[in-house]
């Protein structure tokens, strides 16, 4: 059974051959090249969401931006 679907979407032209290059020159497909694409943009995007869940509970506690990284390394020494 296969474990991956098949699906179909569009690219501007010049894109599709820089995509297609990048692939060739890395020996991979183009598969593999828009599937880590996306495992990027995704991790990305967690990281972007837990930046801003951060910086709501810094404005909670009244604690500024610059602040933030002096508290984690003072509650590190402190464990």
């Amino acid at each position: 059974m296969r474990t991956s679907k098949i699906l179909s979407f569009s690219l501007p032209p010049n894109l599709l051959r820089e995509a297609e290059r990048v692939a060739k020159r890395e020996g991979r497909t183009k598969s593999e090249l828009f599937r880590e694409a996306l495992r990027r943009y995704l991790l990305e995007e967690r990281v972007r969401r837990l930046q801003r869940y951060g910086a709501r509970q810094a404005r909670k506690l009244g604690i500024k931006a610059s602040q933030v990284e002096q508290l984690i390394e003072e509650y590190r020494k402190a464990r």
